[in-house]
């Protein structure tokens, strides 16, 4: 059965998954198709995130994570008060729906806890999928790690209310 054919199944993820969020955020950066080469990688991920640092990163968010067969293949975070911090899928995953799904569940999640806009530092690998969710570009950026730049666009979305249905 291809990847197209089975259905993660999302939930809220915790500090138990901390770790493995790390391994799959480092599999996602380091994965083929990304537009930044390979020394750009290494400088922004050269080993999977974990330790007190990345719990106290992750603890404060909230976290929805995608699983198959109890293996995390997608991630994101919203981090107070409206950024999307984390948004990451497993290579083997990418192009089959994961990113709107999980887009889609925290979008809603920030709907109900009345967050009327979202904004995220999109990669350059993130930025159409993010575009395809509505966000707009706001500034192009350039983060410099060591002797590494990597380019990166800041991104808006308003969440203006639901009509309701009468």
């Amino acid at each position: 059965m291809g990847m197209t054919a089975m259905k993660p199944v999302l939930r809220r993820g915790n500090a138990a998954d901390h770790d493995a969020l790390g391994l799959l955020m480092h599999a996602a950066v380091h994965g083929p198709g990304s537009p930044y080469r390979a020394a750009q990688r290494q400088a922004w991920i050269a080993a999977p995130r974990s330790g007190p640092d990345w719990d106290a990163r992750l603890s404060g968010q909230t976290i929805i994570l995608a699983e198959q067969d109890d293996h995390p293949v997608g991630f994101m975070t919203l981090a107070p008060p409206d950024c999307v911090d984390f948004a990451f899928i497993h290579p083997d995953w990418q192009g089959c729906g994961l990113f709107r799904r999980l887009y889609q569940a925290l979008e809603d999640h920030a709907r109900e806890t009345g967050i009327p806009a979202l904004r995220v530092h999109a990669s350059l690998q993130a930025r159409p999928a993010f575009a395809a969710m509505g966000f707009a570009v706001t500034a192009q950026e350039t983060v410099t790690i060591g002797d590494q730049s990597l380019a990166r666009f800041a991104m808006e979305k308003s969440l203006p209310p639901r009509q309701r249905a009468d």
